[in-house]
């Protein structure tokens, strides 16, 4: 059922691919993007950041509009070329702690988004949804994939297998120290083989890029509404994705940092956890949480195990058991009064893959009062929350592999 479309990237030259590619633009520090920009005239920061040619801060469509000449400039220079046939991009990556991802890059269908046979367990926010619909229609092209996971196949497996033992096209290393590999596939035969694996699987899910598969569907509605002649094999019925097995996914959680007690005092909160948690003093070493419905706390230069009362609590739905829900429904907002996890700003996140010297570290320094630590949820959880049609709270889940802006770029 679900459509997977082989299609003609644009792709740097071999011999620069590694310094196109780049990480998503919000993820720098602005010295970090302005150092790599000063020195790198071939990173895709120069498309995304038109303005820095100026030395101006350009927003809204003016920007859109200067990173579609950015592009086509890197087009007209040779730094990117397209390929002559649809294929697929069998892509790996192995990061550096050994962690190794394969996958397909590929077309996948904003009408199966539509259809909800793409799932989503996220919510996304329809002003973010609409402002990169606008940019996706100005500039013509995604340039970052989606990544979806799908389930263990076989057959989509020993294909990879068989075209990886070929030469690849790239390979390179980041300063991050994660190695990339890329093979096209062409082979028409493969690619019908790989079309009709994915043609018998009911659904794929979004690991992460919520965002921007809905301005994608978003994009797809009114390019289709506008289109006397739409037949839905137009290149806006797509956008590009990075598709790779459930067992390659990788799920780390996002722990939380407090900046007060909500003026209790230390007695008083720990009096109200009781109600709901059994709590064990561990000392000032730093501790993790063991599993499930188990949470670390730093609080006051000592760590703290709390264990839920499961008496106290119903678990109805699959959201329920979800750890980020769990601590959100009995603490978070009952006794520190956290009601809006995306906009309060008394709440940061810290991804696990930090160890909870971290929550220690940001409590002992003064800017936190309390810090909570999770177990990460699984590909399980994640896929019975899609299935229910829920949505976990913001910061749920903090997902491998990361990918790079600039490798592939599709086109609309």
């Amino acid at each position: 059922m679900a459509k997977v479309h082989p299609f003609k990237a644009v792709r740097p030259t071999r011999a620069i691919v590694g310094l196109v590619a780049a990480r998503p633009y919000q993820s720098y520090t602005v010295y970090e993007r302005e150092s790599r920009m000063d020195y790198n005239p071939y990173s895709f920061l120069h498309i995304v950041n038109p303005g820095y040619k100026y030395d101006k801060v350009i927003t809204g469509e003016e920007r859109y509009k200067l990173v579609r000449n950015r592009y086509l400039e890197f087009k007209e220079d040779g730094v990117f070329v397209q390929d002559d046939t649809p294929s697929y991009y069998i892509y790996k990556i192995v990061n550096r702690h050994g962690q190794e991802f394969n996958g397909i890059i590929a077309a996948t269908s904003a009408k199966d988004y539509e259809n909800d046979i793409i799932k989503k367990h996220e919510d996304t926010i329809a002003k973010r949804e609409h402002t990169f619909k606008t940019y996706l229609q100005t500039v013509g092209f995604n340039a970052e994939p989606v990544l979806l996971t799908y389930p263990d196949n076989t057959t989509i497996s020993e294909i990879i297998k068989d075209v990886q033992k070929g030469h690849a096209e790239y390979e390179f290393t980041m300063t991050y120290r994660d190695t990339h590999y890329l093979w096209r596939l062409h082979d028409e035969d493969k690619i019908a083989k790989i079309q009709n694996e994915f043609e018998t699987m009911e659904t794929l899910y979004i690991a992460d890029g919520h965002h921007r598969s809905a301005s994608s569907n978003l994009l797809y509605q009114e390019e289709k509404a506008n289109n006397p002649n739409h037949k839905g094999n137009e290149p806006y019925n797509f956008f590009m994705s990075y598709l790779i097995p459930e067992s390659d996914l990788v799920i780390h959680e996002f722990n939380r940092l407090i900046k007060d007690l909500n003026g209790l005092t230390k007695e008083e909160f720990l009096i109200q956890l009781d109600a709901m948690y059994r709590i064990e003093n561990r000392g000032v070493m730093p501790y993790s949480p063991s599993k499930s419905h188990h949470f670390s706390m730093y609080l006051d230069g000592e760590f703290y195990s709390l264990y839920l009362r499961k008496a106290n609590y119903t678990f109805k739905t699959a959201l329920d058991r979800l750890d980020a829900q769990l601590l959100y429904q009995t603490i978070l907002k009952p006794i520190l009064g956290i009601e809006d996890l995306r906009n309060d700003n008394r709440i940061e996140y810290v991804n696990g893959r930090h160890e909870m010297i971290t929550i220690k570290s940001s409590v002992d320094s003064g800017d936190f009062e309390v810090g909570f630590g999770m177990c990460p949820a699984t590909v399980k959880q994640m896929k019975q929350i899609a299935d229910e049609g829920l949505k976990m709270p913001p910061k749920s889940t903090y997902i491998l592999p990361k990918l790079r802006s600039g490798i592939t770029i599709y086109e609309f």
